[in-house]
């Protein structure tokens, strides 16, 4: 790699990545709804082919980060960018004469339940009808389609839980939810998380990029262990001065979010405190990373608990917790 071109390069994982790729002396460029000429960002939309795709010229590699990460978006939307994106970004990279094109999809094609404890790449993705789910696996389609027909050389990262300074599903908002009373956990606290720090993320990921093995590959990217959202969400409630999050049983959760999920239907308003949202905190199983290790050399190197010391640091500088 000598240069890559970032989409939602402004976002939680694509600065991270910029970061991590500039310190091993790769130049980065990016894309992103706001320009961002400091750090060599072009404005555009990839739900939109446009002139932000010729910002891929003399990139040798493409890695799409962009994408709604959201249970509360329309199906429309969700498709929009998760998967018409995908289409638009691998089309910019093929005009481009780039090698290679990694993608960002989600443990979450998986499906949110029902699959086993360890499940690694090898069992079949699961539509469940949740937007974010369903176009996340359909995106990948779009890239290993492109893989087969020879267009360009893919490869397909799935992420765990991934936590740290200026995540949004994992850090700030449930800390926002804990610090306002707002926040509970269904099946009794017990469901599984899944952490990644994002420095391990970003490891992985510029290992992958780099790999010849990498090539056509569907790879897991997590942290290698699972903990309950009990003992996850714990380390937030004790920076915040506050008792534990409300655990409840799965029922009782589903009822809760249907309240949000309905007003938000009939206002036209946007909450992620939803049906789908209580599922995934329902989870049993973990994900394997043992295709990652064997392929890319590559290990977690952050533990939870130094991670969230790491991320406590952030929430303390931001505010969002006392200093």
């Amino acid at each position: 790699m000598e240069t890559v071109l970032i989409t939602g390069a402004s976002g939680f994982i694509g600065r991270s990545l910029t970061e991590r790729l500039q310190g091993d002396g790769v130049r980065v460029r990016g894309v992103d709804f706001a320009a961002d000429p400091d750090r060599d960002i072009v404005a555009g939309d990839v739900a939109v082919a446009g002139p932000w795709q010729r910002a891929a010229g003399g990139c040798d590699t493409v890695v799409h980060t962009a994408a709604i990460v959201s249970n509360a978006a329309s199906a429309d939307d969700a498709w929009r960018v998760n998967v018409l994106g995908t289409r638009h970004a691998i089309d910019a990279a093929v005009d481009a004469g780039a090698s290679r094109f990694v993608h960002f999809s989600s443990v979450r094609a998986f499906g949110d339940t029902g699959f086993p404890d360890g499940v690694d790449e090898r069992r079949p993705v699961r539509p469940d009808g949740h937007t974010y789910v369903d176009t996340k696996i359909a995106s990948e389609q779009v890239v290993l389609q492109a893989h087969a027909a020879g267009e360009i050389e893919c490869t397909v990262i799935r992420p765990g839980d991934v936590y740290g300074p200026g995540s949004r599903p994992w850090t700030v908002l449930p800390v926002e939810a804990i610090a306002a009373g707002r926040f509970f956990l269904p099946a009794m606290g017990r469901g599984i998380h899944s952490p990644i720090y994002v420095d391990d993320l970003t490891a992985g990921v510029a290992a992958a990029t780099g790999s010849a093995a990498a090539i056509g590959q569907v790879l897991t990217i997590s942290g290698g262990v699972g903990i309950s959202c009990n003992d996850f969400f714990g380390h937030y409630a004790r920076m915040l001065g506050r008792p534990p999050a409300r655990r409840v049983p799965t029922p009782v959760a589903m009822a809760l979010a249907a309240l949000p999920e309905a007003a938000a239907w009939l206002t036209g308003a946007t909450t992620e405190l939803r049906r789908s949202s209580v599922l995934y905190m329902t989870r049993t199983g973990t994900y394997s990373i043992e295709k990652a290790r064997r392929l890319l050399g590559w290990e977690p190197q952050v533990g939870v608990d130094e991670g969230m010391r790491r991320t406590g640091e952030w929430l303390r500088e931001v505010g969002l917790i006392p200093a």
